[in-house]
């Protein structure tokens, strides 16, 4: 294709999306508030389509070159991107099950206990089952629903036997919990931190970005998250040994890493020249073979497309935009609630962070005397999308109750995981939020209060 009609197609494309897929006309009281959204123009879709006409269709240059780009974005040197969030964790997890020589010193033998606290989001415990561990449950604090750190470190000071290897948890919301003595404890018990920043993306404790705490940490760019490729995910480490290893994990578990610097190359580049040499064994002699398909790990193919890098590398461009579009709604979200927090428990950055905020964080008060449900219903038949925090208690679930224990209380065990499940849910903070909405939210509010207070 020459240059000249490609450029006629993404000018078509481009003109095309601004007349008939843009749009932010919103009609008061018949659309809905959502609760978050992409934020995408028509350079996302020029991206997307100038990437599906170039013909490589599999991750490739342009993954890379995200690749490269991202991990600042985290705090980290290296990063891979991958095709969720979820998998993000997945690959992070699984990082240290590796029985690679030169991760050894990360490895984390099966059936170790990995603490986690109780609410939760499915896949930041999920792969901690998935690879062969044990998740051990602490309850969270209130308001910011994070883990409770005098329960990890009771566990810490009681595990005699040293079974308790790594922690792992996402900021809530984007609000972090004491980052100080998370990383004390981490350094004294000698843990591996795993840190879920998928809704953390800008969000910083003490001025270091959310993301660069742990060995290694993740992020998600689903549509509702702080920025997106419509799905895909990301694990960023310094350890360029550990990048490795996620990498071989998230490409079938393959051996080459030749395509570190240009993914799917074999013939020219970065590639090694180096394929056909005695790469396997029959267990007596060693057999020549083409290390492309040798394979060091029993890993996945999790791999985004490479129009969805993209994407990713024009929403990039927009992060500032955007990040500060999430503080000002949630500033704004606060004077519309604060004159009512004698009913209703209320978000606040914890100390020494600066939020970007995923989402903004309501309970509801025993005494306040209306229930979640009605304040939610109330919200909803109005057209105020919200969101339940996501698990509340992990261990209230079918497809969880297997891990709990033979005539254990859960309510008494955690009791603000009952509080959090039975009481709060969160509205957005996206850049889609406009005042407008905004006002609409005070005005339906304020109608609540009157009539059923």
């Amino acid at each position: 294709m020459t240059t000249e009609k490609m450029q006629v197609i993404l000018d078509l494309v481009e003109e095309y999306i601004k007349e008939n897929v843009i749009n932010n006309e919103w009609k008061k009281g018949e659309d809905w508030v959502t609760y978050s959204g992409p934020n995408l123009s028509e350079k996302e879709f020029s991206a997307a389509v100038k990437s599906l006409l170039g013909g490589w269709l599999i991750l490739g240059e342009e993954g890379r070159n995200f690749e490269l780009e991202f991990a600042k974005h985290m705090g980290k040197k290296h990063g891979c991107v991958t095709n969720s969030g979820s998998s993000a964790n997945l690959l992070m997890m699984s990082a240290f099950t590796s029985n690679q020589k030169s991760v050894s010193k990360y490895k984390i033998p099966k059936g170790s206990k990995i603490i986690t606290p109780v609410v939760c989001f499915p896949t930041t415990i999920n792969p901690i089952i998935q690879c062969g561990f044990e998740p051990l449950f602490v309850d969270v604090d209130l308001p910011s629903a994070n883990l409770n750190l005098d329960q990890v470190e009771e566990l810490l000071k009681n595990d005699k036997d040293r079974e308790i290897r790594a922690i792992t948890f996402a900021h809530v919301l984007g609000n972090p919990p004491d980052m100080d003595r998370l990383m004390k404890l981490v350094k004294e018990y000698n843990l591996i931190f795993l840190e879920d920043t998928c809704d953390a993306l800008g969000s910083t404790y003490d001025g270091k970005k959310l993301g660069s705490f742990g060995h290694v940490s993740t992020c998600s760019f689903f549509p509702a998250h702080h920025m997106t490729m419509g799905e895909g995910g990301f694990v960023a480490t310094s350890d360029p040994r550990l990048r490795r290893v996620i990498a071989s994990f998230r490409d079938w578990g393959r051996a080459c890493y030749c395509n570190e610097q240009k993914p799917g190359c074999v013939v020219e580049g970065t590639a090694c020249g180096d394929r056909f040499q005695e790469w396997l064994t029959d267990g007596e002699e060693r057999i020549t073979y083409d290390h492309r398909y040798v394979f060091n790990e029993i890993g996945y193919n999790i791999k985004p497309l490479e129009l969805q890098a993209a994407i990713g590398l024009e929403q990039i461009n927009k992060l500032p935009e955007m990040d500060q579009a999430r503080r000002d709604n949630f500033e704004k979200l606060m004077d519309i609630f604060r004159p009512y927090e004698k009913y209703l428990m209320l978000p606040e950055a914890t100390p020494n962070s600066d939020p970007c905020w995923f989402g903004y964080l309501i309970g509801i008060r025993e005494d306040a005397g209306f229930k979640k449900r009605d304040l939610v219903s109330y919200l909803e038949m109005n057209k105020i999308q919200t969101r339940s925090y996501f698990t509340g208690n992990v261990l209230y679930h079918p497809g969880y109750r297997h891990l709990v224990q033979d005539g254990e209380n859960l309510v008494k065990k955690y009791p603000n995981a009952n509080f959090i499940t039975r009481n709060a849910f969160f509205l957005g903070t996206y850049k889609g939020l406009t005042d407008e909405k905004l006002e609409y939210i005070k005005e339906i509010i304020d109608q609540f209060f009157e009539e059923e207070v």
